[in-house]
C-alpha cells in the first residue's frame, strides 16, 4: 500500500524578500521568509509595528511583488504574473479585508459587494451579494451608501464583499483595528463564521491577542524575519 500523497500547501513562500526604495536608499522590509500554509488553516500574523506583518500579507495576495524568492498561491507563482494576471487571480481565488474598508463611496452596499463578481462575469452577482449582506446582518441596509453606514457596518460590507465570491483564500489586515470593542468582537465572530461557512484558508494580521488565540497557528515576525519560535514549529 502506497503512502498518500501530501496535499500541496495553499500558500507557499520560499525565501520571499521585499525591498522598497526609501529616501535614504533601499529598505529591506522582508528578509527571507519561508512558510507553508495548509488548506483550511487559520494563521495569525503578529509582531511589533514595522515588523513586516502587513507586507507579508500583501505578498501572499500579490498586492506587493516580491523582490526575491517565490510566492505560490494554489500552486501558481505570483512572482511571475503581470498586474492583469494578478488581478484576475485574486478576483477568482482571494478575498481581502483591509483595516480601512476600501468601499467605493458612490456605490451602495449591494453594489460594492456585487462589483467584483460582476467583473468576474457572475450572472447571479447581485443575488449572491444580497445573500452575503444578509448573512452579516445588513439585509436591511443594502441600498445605503458607505457614508450612511457606521464603521462597523462598513467593515461588515467589506467582509461580505470578500466572502461573496467564495474564495479559497481569505486575507485580513487588522480587520478590527478601526473599530470599538463591541464592533470588533462582532467582526471577529463574522470573520471566523465566514471561514467556517465557505471552508476558506484564513490569514490575518492582528495586534489583538484575543483574535490571535482563535487561530490554528500564530506566527510572529520581528524585523522582517520569522521569529525563532515560528522557525522551530516549521521544522517539527
Amino acid at each position: 500500500m502506497t503512502d498518500p500523497v501530501p496535499a500541496l500547501p495553499v500558500l507557499a513562500l520560499t525565501d520571499a524578500r521585499l525591498t522598497l526604495a526609501g529616501n535614504a536608499g533601499p529598505v529591506e522590509i522582508l528578509k527571507g521568509i519561508s512558510l507553508d500554509i495548509a488548506k483550511g488553516e487559520t494563521v495569525g500574523l503578529i509582531g511589533p509595528s514595522g515588523s513586516g506583518k502587513s507586507s507579508l500579507l500583501m505578498l501572499m495576495g500579490g498586492l506587493e511583488r516580491a523582490t526575491g524568492g517565490k510566492v505560490l498561491a494554489l500552486g501558481q507563482d505570483l512572482t511571475t504574473m503581470d498586474e492583469d494576471a494578478l488581478a484576475r487571480f485574486r478576483r477568482g481565488n482571494m478575498g481581502v479585508v483591509f483595516q480601512s474598508f476600501h468601499l467605493i463611496p458612490t456605490m451602495t452596499a449591494l453594489e460594492n459587494v456585487a462589483l467584483p463578481m460582476e467583473l468576474a462575469g457572475k450572472a447571479d452577482a447581485f443575488a449572491r451579494a444580497e445573500a452575503e449582506l444578509a448573512s452579516v446582518g445588513l439585509g436591511h441596509r443594502i441600498d445605503h451608501y458607505p457614508a450612511q453606514l457606521s464603521g462597523g457596518e462598513q467593515q461588515r460590507v467589506a467582509l461580505a464583499r470578500a466572502a461573496a465570491p467564495r474564495p479559497a483564500i481569505l486575507l485580513a489586515d487588522e480587520p478590527t483595528g478601526n473599530l470599538d470593542g463591541v464592533n470588533g468582537q462582532a467582526i471577529m465572530d463574522m470573520l471566523f463564521g465566514l471561514r467556517d461557512k465557505h471552508g476558506a484558508t484564513l490569514v490575518l494580521v492582528t495586534h489583538s491577542p484575543e483574535l490571535a488565540t482563535r487561530c490554528d497557528r500564530v506566527i510572529r515576525l520581528a524585523d522582517g524575519l520569522l521569529a525563532p519560535e515560528a522557525l522551530a514549529k516549521a521544522a517539527e
